[in-house]
């Protein structure tokens, strides 16, 4: 430690050019000028969202003319619910607390909104009494007896 010299600076390692300096087009030429082997190479949609090739071509789907959506509940099924709804004094919130969902859930389902599921659908016809899928909709719901 006698000799320590506060001027001289010991530099372990220098850093080469920065990704974007080593692309610009002043650093390539400067590389081919020096005589350094230089590859360059045009990446496909580079810097757009593109995971996966497209199949279809365009031409193809201005063809396609069909509409791909889920099927909703009848309006008939709907005015049955609201139906039985009346004749049991319930209100939409009422009827939903009775079978655990959501008060948004009657109202879609009155308005021909939901997609229908059999649990919900179950839930109500027992809840207000009537029968709300198959095809005696609206008549009254028979009790099931249970076997022995």
């Amino acid at each position: 430690m006698a000799e320590s010299d506060w001027d001289t600076v010991t530099v372990l390692r220098k850093k080469g050019p920065t990704a974007s300096q080593a692309k610009s087009k002043q650093a390539i030429a400067a590389a081919q000028r020096r005589g350094q082997d230089v590859e360059t190479s045009k990446k496909w949609s580079a810097g757009q969202n593109k995971q996966h090739l497209v199949t279809k071509n365009t031409s193809k789907l201005d063809r396609e003319t069909e509409e791909l959506h889920h099927d909703r509940v009848p309006l008939e099924v709907g005015k049955y619910i609201q139906q039985g709804r009346g004749d049991k004094g319930l209100t939409q919130k009422d009827l939903a607390t009775k079978i655990n969902e959501k008060p948004q859930v009657i109202a879609d389902y009155e308005c021909g909104k939901a997609i229908p599921n059999n649990q919900v659908l179950g839930k109500i016809e027992r809840a207000i009494g009537l029968k709300l899928r198959g095809k005696d909709i609206g008549l009254p719901l028979e009790p099931k007896t249970k076997k022995k």
